[in-house]
This record gives structure tokens, C-alpha cells and sequence, in this order.
């Protein structure tokens, strides 16, 4: 079965940050996804531009940046200019008055657009966007932190997204929580791919690949 798995790099471990990204795509994850919080759209602060511009310099890999910050189109064009045809952008659209023209600038940049949806945003506030979208990243958890219980009710947004995402043209990728019951179930549904943090991937007695490899060969 074909699905992306996309390592969370917030949980990464920053002492030695080049040989994390090395091992990771040794190890084969398809993507590196990137937490970029301002304190304000969320009460934490995680990845910096630094830390963005330091991992696409060294990674072959494209980058999944994921802003969860207030008014992104104020600071776009910060992170447009350090990423590559290929990478996608992810915003949130109750963070922008008019998200559609943040996207645009993605989308003339060249680079994948898409759109995040917290577990207190219902489908039909973001529908309009689905057009214009290329990825539409579902939170199981609320934003802000690693490590969080999953919000079952998510399930039900997963119903309506899969029902319309061939109509719209759109991938869906899973945020928050992702163990392994998960991808057994919402893969084969046709859920495109997963983020994987601690619940998974960060923190184990195995080695990145042969928990990849783990993952890609289970049974479905």
C-alpha cells in the first residue's frame, strides 16, 4: 500500500539536528514536516526560520512547513523565499482574514498549497478552500504541542474530507497522535499520509529505519 510518512521534526533531537535529518532519510521518510508556532495562534513557540532554512539546506527530501501563526500573510514571503519547488506551505485559515490570497502567494511561488483544520473547525468552514488546495492536513489533536490524547470526534471530519477529496482534487494527511492503529485504518481508506512523532517514530530503541521499514511492511 502507498502512503508518505512524514517525520515531525519538533521532536527531533536538536544536539545533532544534521544526523538527524541523515538518518531520517537513510531510513526512507518521505518528507520532513516543520512546526512553525509564534506564541500567539498557539500558546507555544516551536521551530524557527533557522531551523527551517538549516534543514532544506541539508535535506534532499521536500519539507511540509506547517505555520500556526497569526495573520501569515504579514510573514509569507519569509518563508517562500527559503524553500524549494516541491515544499508545501500549510496555513490555517481562521488565522488569516482573506487565507485565499495567502494561498495564492504559495501557489505563484511555485511550491504546494495547503490548508490545516483544527478538531474544533468543521468541513463546511473550509470548503470553499478545498478548491484552491492541493493537501488539507487534519488535526487530531489541537495545535501546539507533541504528545497529545487523540480527539476521537476527528473521525467524522476524516468521513467527509475522503467522501469529496477525488472531487476536489485534494490529498489528506493525519496530525497528531498517529500510532500505528491509525494508519491500519485510515490508510487503506485513503488517507495520503502521516505525521510521525513521538507516538511512533522519536524517542524509540530502534533505529529510524527499521521503524519506517516496520511500518510500511504491516499488515493491513
Amino acid at each position: 500500500m502507498n502512503f508518505e510518512l512524514t517525520a515531525s521534526m519538533m521532536c527531533a533531537n536538536y544536539g545533532n539536528l544534521e544526523q538527524e535529518v541523515k538518518n531520517l532519510e537513510a531510513g526512507g521518510i518521505d518528507s520532513f514536516h516543520i512546526d512553525i508556532m509564534d506564541g500567539h495562534y498557539v500558546p507555544n513557540f516551536a521551530m524557527s526560520l533557522n531551523d527551517l532554512r538549516y534543514i532544506r539546506h541539508i535535506a534532499k527530501k521536500p519539507l511540509d512547513v506547517h505555520l500556526m501563526v497569526e495573520h501569515p500573510n504579514n510573514t509569507i514571503d519569509l518563508f517562500i523565499n527559503n524553500l524549494h519547488s516541491g515544499d508545501t506551505i500549510y496555513i490555517h485559515p481562521e488565522a488569516e482574514y482573506h487565507p485565499s490570497t495567502t494561498l495564492q502567494k504559495i501557489i505563484d511561488a511555485g511550491l504546494v498549497p495547503g490548508i490545516a483544520i483544527n478538531p474544533g473547525t468543521s468541513v463546511e468552514n473550509v470548503r470553499m478552500l478545498l478548491r484552491i488546495v492541493k493537501k488539507v492536513l487534519v488535526m487530531s489533536v489541537n495545535p501546539g504541542n507533541a504528545a497529545q490524547m487523540f480527539l476521537p470526534y476527528v473521525g467524522e471530519k476524516y468521513d467527509q474530507l475522503l467522501a469529496i477529496k477525488d472531487k476536489m482534487h485534494f490529498d489528506i494527511y493525519w496530525d497528531g497522535a498517529c500510532g500505528i492503529d491509525k494508519i491500519r485504518e485510515f490508510a487503506p481508506r485513503g488517507v495520503k499520509g502521516f505525521v510521525l512523532g513521538t507516538t511512533l517514530l522519536f524517542g524509540k530503541n530502534k533505529t529510524y529505519g527499521e521503524t519506517l521499514k516496520a511500518i510500511r511492511e504491516m499488515k493491513f
